[in-house]
């Protein structure tokens, strides 16, 4: 049987979540106005929704 490989993550999803959404704006912001610019917008704003997701379900207990 193979061992999982397991690893600490260095930042919290909540970073991760945020940079990537910044990085997928920015290439957002170079393309022209058509259906792969809204499918990367559509995706940040999902990165979003679930960065507040997160915040919300390790909220105060």
């Amino acid at each position: 049987m193979q061992k999982r490989r397991r690893f600490k993550q260095q930042f919290t999803l909540q970073d991760r979540l945020a940079a990537w959404s910044q990085e997928i704006l920015a290439q957002a912001a170079a393309l022209p106005p058509g259906p792969e610019r809204d499918a990367l917008i559509k995706k940040a704003r999902q990165a979003e929704v679930a960065s507040r997701v997160d915040d919300w379900a390790a909220g105060p207990t």
